[in-house]
């Protein structure tokens, strides 16, 4: 029997499909009509540059999406402002932009179907994917 990877790189040992599906990043929350990162937002960003830290082979997109309100070319702005938000303050915290990619996919991937503020809430958000390793 081989020996079990170590808690530690159990991580590291996932492919890109399964790291995405269950990611170890959380998405950054924003307001309504935001692309400011709140308190609650830098804490996950901080979070966010432990990882990539950690996984210096690992770049990422950061993915920009807003609620359903405003119009696609609005929404397609303030998501593309939400991504380089966040992409802005991990590069301050020390990580290379080159790591980072930007894109915005305004209202069209609401992770919450709903049709309230329960729902916009949740799809007000930064998204990030690994995209190498």
């Amino acid at each position: 029997m081989p020996p079990q990877p170590l808690a530690e790189d159990a991580i590291a040992n996932r492919s890109l499909d399964d790291l995405n599906r269950d990611s170890p990043f959380k998405p950054v929350f924003f307001a309504l009509d935001s692309a400011e990162l709140d308190e609650a937002g830098r804490a996950v960003a901080t979070a966010s540059a432990q990882l990539l830290r950690k996984y210096p082979t690992w770049v990422i997109t950061i993915e920009g999406h807003c609620d359903e309100r405003g119009t696609a070319e609005y929404n397609l702005a303030l998501g593309e402002r939400r991504a380089v938000a966040v992409k802005t303050y991990l590069a301050s915290l020390g990580i290379s932009p080159d790591r980072i990619r930007t894109v915005s996919y305004g209202k069209e991937f609401p992770f919450d179907p709903g049709h309230d503020e329960a729902a916009w809430s949740k799809n007000r958000r930064a998204h990030f994917v690994i995209t190498s390793k």
